[in-house]
């Protein structure tokens, strides 16, 4: 057996209280110092604590502040507002504003006014003299002119409203030319009415008034009233009896209806409404076979298509009945 011995003790060491940074890693980073100063609240309440939360009305400040909107707002709108305001206040002055529309019209007059942009002379072509005439008379032009100062559409559209003017077109040359090029509507039908002599074309427009029928004896004559409106169809009839030659006189219109197609001698074929041209050839076919038109015949009424009728010359006709009764009477 071991002997008995005596034990020691065991020693206890005590720590001593640390100091300088070490103390406080001990204490856990405590800081147990009283704040000197605290946070107020908007609204005037102390804090108990300190609250790094921004407050209610930051936070909608913020919250808006990063609105789309609200940023565009601020990026453009802004200076656009301020750009605004110092035009506004700059053009608020009477004196200004006359100052700076006197000088935009000095600088429009002089670029206006430069010596390419000066048109020195008008030129016609295609049209005659009378007409010529009639065009520097309705399109009264102080030359020099700027080209800045001429409405070429509104010249085309008054020269187009001349009536022996079928088109025209006007156009600005180099050289400071106003070219207007002219088509004349030639005419085609000579129309005898109440006012006077017309001529017109072939679509019934009118081309000018002359003074004598003399003075185109080679164009065809109508007559009557609403004539004009008819004239394709009037020229169709006409083309349809020159196998007649010198013997056809003219058109004359009915009651705005239909024509009468006279003759010399007195003669008239009486043509209906409808299809005329088609009535007149049946009457030209029958006098070349008959010789209709050489006889004593007055009238050629072929209105009803299904029964023309003849009507004789009063001569014709006297003869006629002292023929008849010679007859009768067995003389």
């Amino acid at each position: 057996m071991r002997p008995l011995t005596a034990t020691r003790a065991p020693v206890i060491h005590r720590s001593k209280p640390l100091a300088g940074p070490d103390a406080d890693f001990a204490s856990g980073g405590r800081n147990n110092v009283e704040p000197k100063f605290r946070l107020r609240r908007l609204w005037g309440r102390k804090s108990s604590a300190f609250d790094p939360a921004p407050s209610r009305l930051s936070y909608r400040l913020q919250r808006w502040m990063l609105t789309p909107g609200v940023r565009r707002g601020l990026k453009y709108g802004l200076p656009v507002f301020a750009v605004c305001a110092a035009l506004g206040g700059y053009f608020s002055s009477q004196d200004r504003r006359e100052a700076i529309v006197a000088h935009v019209h000095d600088v429009k007059i002089s670029i206006q006014q430069r010596p390419e942009f000066m048109v020195n002379l008008m030129a016609i072509d295609g049209a005659g003299t009378n007409l010529s005439e009639d065009i520097r008379e309705v399109v009264p032009l102080d030359f020099p002119i700027s080209s800045w100062d001429l409405d070429v559409e509104q010249m085309r559209e008054t020269i187009t409203g001349l009536d022996p003017v079928k088109s025209a077109s006007v156009r600005i040359r180099p050289g400071g030319i106003l070219q207007v090029d002219v088509v004349e509507r030639q005419p085609a039908i000579v129309w005898r009415t109440r006012r006077g002599v017309e001529l017109l074309d072939e679509t019934g427009a009118h081309v000018e008034i002359i003074a004598s029928r003399q003075d185109h004896s080679n164009l065809p004559l109508i007559a009557g009233e609403g004539a004009d409106s008819y004239v394709p169809e009037a020229l169709q009839l006409t083309a349809t009896a020159s196998s007649l030659g010198n013997r056809v006189r003219g058109l004359v219109r009915i009651g705005e209806r239909r024509w009468d197609l006279v003759l010399d001698r007195g003669q008239r074929i009486m043509l209906p409404t409808e299809r005329p041209v088609r009535a007149l050839e049946r009457v030209l076919a029958v006098n070349e076979v008959q010789d209709l038109l050489e006889r004593d015949v007055a009238v050629v009424d072929m209105r009803l298509g299904q029964r023309p009728t003849i009507r004789m010359t009063k001569a014709a006709s006297e003869d006629w009945w002292n023929t008849k009764v010679d007859v009768s009477s067995g003389q």
